[in-house]
């Protein structure tokens, strides 16, 4: 059996998702990113300099932290989808706030209504890290 890899409709649903993620990111939108992300006990979040264990982990974390700056940009993002409902997203970010490189990757699953805002995907495991540029 062969897995259907990158057709173009799902790559565009899930990149709409990404950015849609991105954009209530660099806003500090708690309300979508936490809707974005899957609110399930076996959600995993590795940030930067902390991890959460499950969605309600992740909201109260949200509620404290400090948001990405306002001058972060992405690089190189990479949308690679496997069927019609799983994805992952990697991209690197920068900004003037540090002079490490971001990294950031995400497994996207479609889990809700593929009628609603983000056509039923979600995030169900998130890893940032920073690295020293090359």
């Amino acid at each position: 059996m062969t897995m259907d890899v990158n057709r173009p409709e799902i790559v565009a649903e899930v990149a709409a998702a990404f950015e849609a993620y991105e954009r209530a990111l660099v806003d500090n939108d708690i309300e979508t990113m936490n809707r974005l992300f899957w609110d399930r006990p076996e959600t995993v979040r590795y940030g930067i300099a902390e991890i959460q264990h499950g969605g309600e982990a992740i909201r109260r974390w949200r509620e404290t932290c400090v948001p990405v700056p306002s001058s972060r940009r992405l690089h190189r993002t990479v949308v690679t989808t496997f069927g019609l409902d799983c994805a992952t997203v990697s991209t690197e970010f920068t900004s003037d706030a540090t002079p490490l490189i971001g990294r950031q990757m995400q497994t996207w699953v479609r889990l809700g209504d593929v009628h609603d805002a983000f056509g039923g995907w979600t995030i169900v495991a998130a890893h940032v890290s920073l690295i020293e540029p090359v």
